[in-house]
């Protein structure tokens, strides 16, 4: 579950080591906090979208505030809002409250709206550590880990025939993500934005010491969907997945 982040806090550090041949720019709005990537400066039809994407989740909360709170899956609501029943699939999948998913939800809603209305071809939507990916060409994203030596050091190659899909990571050490583990850092690639945010919650909340990198792996194992996953923790590195590539950060 993410927490609410302050709209006005300082930029994250990541951001600035971003590199593209994409135009980006930056979006707040309330607790969204985007960085985005595109063929050009859309800072003004992005924020249009925010609004329109986040509008019905904030009237559905003000009538169903456990989903705010629940920790556990909630069950199917036909009358929900897209955004909504596509939280609540995430969490039902990872087995977390539907609100882990938000940030991974919110982010591959905006960058779909993009690309669906011919605003760019090309988009990368970051927000608060979870990416939406679209590009025409492979992705490479860096690893960042806290205090972990393996921090900043590792690139993840995304082919481009895996994308669209969604980067998160959940942290039990830094960040806003609410975790029970203690990894220093557990990334998800899944082919749904909010799934993977959602699946970041659940299998970081499993890993509290390097006996449970196992029970991590069991777990991915037995998903569908899940395109990779790499967990660090201290000074382990756990890696799953059979098409994407690791390579030291040159």
């Amino acid at each position: 579950m993410k927490k609410l982040a302050n709209p006005f806090s300082q930029i994250p550090f990541y951001r600035s080591l971003i590199h593209s041949h994409l135009k980006s720019f930056r979006v707040v709005y309330k607790q969204t906090d985007l960085f985005v990537l595109a063929e050009r400066d859309l800072t003004l039809e992005t924020l249009n979208l925010v609004r329109e994407i986040r509008s019905p989740l904030e009237a559905y909360l003000m009538k169903n505030p456990t989903f705010l709170k629940s920790l556990e899956p909630l069950p199917e609501d036909e009358e929900a809002p897209p955004l909504v029943k596509t939280m609540l699939k995430a969490g039902k999948i990872a087995g977390v409250g539907p609100m882990a998913s938000v940030a991974g939800a919110i982010a591959e809603a905006v960058g779909r709206s993009l690309l669906e209305r011919g605003l760019t071809k090309e988009v990368v939507v970051e927000n608060g550590g979870d990416i939406f990916l679209n590009l025409k060409r492979e992705a490479r994203v860096v690893l960042f880990a806290g205090a972990s030596s393996f921090s900043g050091k590792i690139t993840l190659l995304i082919p481009e025939e895996l994308q669209p899909c969604g980067v998160c990571t959940s942290s039990g050490k830094v960040g806003h993500s609410l975790s029970y583990g203690k990894a220093d850092a557990v990334t998800v690639v899944h082919k749904d934005t909010a799934i993977a945010d959602a699946l970041a919650t659940a299998l970081g909340n499993l890993l509290k010491t390097s006996q449970d990198f196992k029970d991590v792996f069991s777990k991915a194992k037995r998903l569908s969907g899940i395109l990779g996953v790499f967990a660090v923790m201290d000074e382990r590195l756990w890696l799953f997945s059979e098409k994407i590539k690791l390579l030291p950060l040159s």
